[in-house]
């Protein structure tokens, strides 16, 4: 007889116990949409504080107390934490050896900002199944982006040979590259992270291109999208007005002082809901452009519903962006980049436009188009109509969740 959702602990295992992002974010919130609909989630985290929202549904929490690697004042005591976290693997270790082996799944959403590769060691010893969700490129990139920091551009190097070794791309500095390639040698040949796995969760077509041939050989891959929390407020009554928008990090792989540029060509002010290192360049050679800051999730939603086009200029490979998806929910419609994920979530000249990836003639050429109100207008209500068709509610998220580990479950009984 096959466990009920009742039976079923899963170990969720992410590096913040709060939001600071989108892995956090969905790993969380996947918590709590896994706890209403009656399964046992555990949250396993390095870095404090815990989100309230944990404790107030009943979702039981173990938090290390720790802070991750950018919070910690010793950057010796971060190298040594994020090359092998000894406390997240006797932790870790615990937790696993008090649930049951045959109703208990680990699910892995991040390790490279606090928790280490170390939890590999006792979820390989506990002989649980376990399934890993690709938020990013940590576990096959040195960087996590497959990305160059200093000459803003897309690496094609091989991950850890001798040309990635010799090439300085990280966002700080040439040693902090040389650690991480230590990291990722540690991760690959002693904690043997991938192999950790049998099930990967992939977010979006575009992400299985860049990483599906990096894979451990035999692995089951699983198309599940990121949860969506947006409210259905209809069609836009007025979408042909408001601003040109970009809401995120304002940090050079993001993309914002392409659109700046971009925007100067096209004779348009980009407005930026964010912060971040590329901030202070970004007002120095583009003084014209509006930088409103960080704003509180519900004001950003506002912003995003007035907003006349959310611009999405990332020049790295994002998995999946949630800013364009909360954008098509409120009828925005989207400027993408054909660099990344969330042009998959885009019909070119229908919901949105794409352009070149890190060209800003073509991104000012995509900006001049949007100056249409008719085509603004027309675009907003696709936009609305794709998404509430068949939108990816957090419901819909856990439900595909569940059939994922329902289906490592039943693997498990087999080979028993």
């Amino acid at each position: 007889m096959s466990a009920k959702p009742l039976d079923i602990n899963i170990v969720i295992a992410v590096d913040h116990a709060s939001i600071t992002g989108g892995q956090a974010k969905v790993a969380l919130e996947s918590a709590l949409g896994l706890k209403r609909a009656g399964y046992h989630p555990i949250v396993f985290a390095a870095a404090a504080p815990v989100d309230p929202r944990l404790s107030e549904a009943g979702v039981e929490v173990v938090c290390l107390e720790q802070a991750d690697l950018l919070g910690n004042a010793s950057k010796a005591a971060a190298a040594v934490q994020g090359t092998w976290n000894s406390l997240a693997e006797s932790e870790m270790g615990k937790l696993l050896a008090r649930l049951p082996r045959e109703q208990t799944i680990v699910h892995v959403h991040g390790w490279a900002k606090a928790l280490s590769a170390s939890i590999a060691r006792p979820i390989q010893r506990s002989g649980l199944p376990a399934v890993y969700t690709m938020h990013e490129y940590f576990m096959f990139c040195p960087n996590g982006g497959f990305y160059n920091y200093q000459d803003n551009h897309v690496c094609e190097l091989t991950p850890l040979s001798a040309a990635c070794w010799a090439t300085h791309c990280d966002s700080r500095t040439y040693p902090r590259k040389v650690w991480r390639c230590l990291r990722q040698t540690v991760m690959e040949r002693v904690a043997r992270l991938p192999e950790t796995f049998d099930d990967f969760i992939l977010i979006s077509r575009f992400q299985a291109g860049v990483v599906a041939h990096r894979l451990p050989s035999g692995a089951r891959v699983h198309s599940v999208s990121n949860p969506i929390d947006c409210l259905d407020l209809g069609r836009k009554a007025h979408p042909a007005t408001g601003d040109f928008l970009f809401v995120g990090r304002i940090s050079t792989e993001k993309g914002p002082l392409l659109l700046a540029e971009a925007a100067r060509r096209a004779g348009v002010i980009p407005v930026f809901v964010g912060d971040g290192p590329a901030a202070e360049e970004l007002r120095a050679k583009y003084p014209e452009a509006r930088i409103l800051g960080w704003k509180a999730p519900e004001e950003v939603k506002a912003l995003m519903r007035g907003a006349r086009v959310l611009v999405f200029p990332s020049l790295w490979f994002e998995g999946q962006p949630l800013t364009v998806l909360e954008a098509k929910a409120m009828g925005t419609p989207v400027i993408v980049s054909d660099g990344c994920a969330g042009r998959e979530e885009i019909e070119h000249g229908v919901s949105g436009l794409w352009f070149e990836s890190a060209n800003a003639d073509s991104l000012a050429e995509a900006l001049a188009k949007a100056k249409d109100d008719g085509l603004v207008s027309s675009m907003s209500n696709a936009c609305y109509d794709q998404f509430w068709a068949d939108p990816p509610t957090l419901a819909r998220h856990v439900e595909r969740l569940g059939a994922v580990y329902g289906a490592m479950l039943a693997r498990r009984r087999v080979a028993a």
